[in-house]
């Protein structure tokens, strides 16, 4: 259902918002819940620090998202590229896409989000550029499945060679589907 860019992104009265940085706070707690019960997990202090300024991020930029547009396409092309770059940012940062997250290779992925930043803002984050923009990314995450593919980076590094190509190549996917989103929200 749609919700009115001004009632805060209630939708019936339900508190959106409220229920959105209360899964957020659930979320921070489960590390430090599970380091009670394991030694597995073992996060710092800094490791909360940038978990909770990630999920800060992401949800202020899709909440200012909902604010100033009711467009349903034009919305869900924001959240797919931000949980696109969310789980980008989290995984290298984590355990590496390519090789382990000290791997210099997985610094183009950043890139990627770098790429997808700066077109939406030359594009004033109007639905059309926005698409282009996130083309842009997508064409740009599916080089550097070629780029691993032809010099066969992280081939001989956990998930190991057609594993690695097969993972970027699926998260280069979702920047195509956020396009088209905004595709369908300049029809809108």
């Amino acid at each position: 259902m749609a919700t009115n860019a001004n009632d805060g992104g209630s939708c019936r009265g339900i508190p959106w918002r409220v229920i959105g940085w209360g899964a957020v706070t659930i979320l921070l707690m489960l590390p430090l819940i599970a380091m009670q019960f394991t030694t597995e997990v073992n996060w710092t202090a800094s490791d909360f620090i940038f978990a909770a300024a990630m999920f800060g991020t992401v949800g202020g930029l899709f909440e200012l998202t909902v604010r100033a547009s009711g467009n349903l396409p034009y919305r869900g092309g924001v959240a797919t590229a931000l949980g696109t770059s969310f789980l980008l940012v989290w995984i290298n940062g984590a355990v590496g896409m390519i090789g382990d997250e000290g791997n210099p290779a997985n610094l183009m992925f950043f890139v990627v989000i770098l790429m997808a930043i700066a077109g939406g803002i030359a594009a004033r984050f109007q639905a059309a550029g926005m698409a282009r923009a996130m083309t842009v990314a997508g064409a740009a995450q599916m080089l550097i499945a070629v780029i691993v593919l032809v010099w066969r980076i992280g081939a001989t590094e956990p998930p190991g060679f057609p594993a690695v190509v097969i993972l970027v190549v699926l998260f280069g996917l979702p920047w195509f589907v956020s396009a088209w989103l905004f595709r369908q929200a300049t029809r809108s």
